[in-house]
């Protein structure tokens, strides 16, 4: 329970993170919203990460794990089914360049919106958890 409880609470600070960084996620709501998408991510990937890794097992061989990306992306597909006041779509990113390097303005798709967001979220994720832990 106490992990749990932890979980959600991190992954609803994931969540408020990932709308300050990313435009194309939008939570309508205040506090509430974040806590129940907390709670619905960490309970998806409580229960439904592992069915989805038991039975990708063939295709992470094959892609040498890299398939497992795409069932964090599949998580928060659900995510935003099972939440609607959440909702992650498609953004132009504005571009940047910094010491000689330049991204240029390219627009990101649906499909590429959630594989950026559950990037972040695993980052994040994992980077407060190690603060936690410290």
């Amino acid at each position: 329970m106490k992990s749990l409880l932890r979980n959600t609470l991190i992954n609803a600070l994931t969540l408020f993170l990932i709308v300050q960084a990313v435009s194309g996620v939008h939570v309508n709501g205040g506090l509430l919203t974040y806590l129940f998408g907390g709670l619905a991510l960490a309970l998806l990937f409580l229960i439904l990460k592992p069915i989805l890794n038991i039975i990708s097992i063939p295709l992470n061989i094959v892609t040498l794990g890299m398939f497992s990306v795409l069932t964090n992306v599949i998580i928060f597909y659900l995510l935003t089914v099972f939440v609607p006041a959440i909702s992650i779509t498609e953004f132009t990113y504005p571009g940047t360049s910094y010491a000689g390097f330049i991204v240029p303005k390219m627009f990101i798709n649906g499909f590429f919106a959630f594989v950026i967001v559950s990037f972040f979220q695993s980052l994040i994720f994992s980077f407060i958890s190690w603060v936690m832990r410290k």
